[in-house]
């Protein structure tokens, strides 16, 4: 668990770090950029909507994990928001809320437990 949690931290720190870089050089025009590619139908574009699909799976799990509460539904919207940096900071947390159970932070408390 403490290598898995070392992991989530170097992910967090290297995109963190990247991501302050390039919105300091080309500022936060994101979303036209990365739906722009997508319609261009080159290999930025296919990058973009793996990525995408990655958000989206990562998303439906943090809802799912969560039974579709409202809480949950808001968190999963967080993952398309935060990207990798978000859903790493969620299952850090998760992985200490867990004492380190994989079972328990994969499924949540309620399906661990039955």
């Amino acid at each position: 668990m403490t290598l898995f949690r070392l992991l989530l931290l170097t992910i967090i720190a290297v995109v963190g770090v990247y991501t302050v870089i390039v919105v300091s050089n080309h500022g936060l025009g994101l979303l036209p950029i990365f739906f722009g590619d997508i319609a261009k139908m080159e290999w930025p574009g296919q990058f973009n909507m793996d990525f995408f699909s990655f958000l989206t799976l990562g998303a439906t799990w943090v809802m799912w994990r969560h039974h579709f509460s409202l809480a949950g539904i808001a968190l999963g919207f967080c993952v398309f928001a935060g990207g990798a940096p978000y859903l790493c900071t969620y299952l850090l947390v998760a992985s200490f809320q867990a004492n380190g159970d994989a079972k328990e932070i994969l499924l949540g408390k309620k399906r661990a437990a039955a």
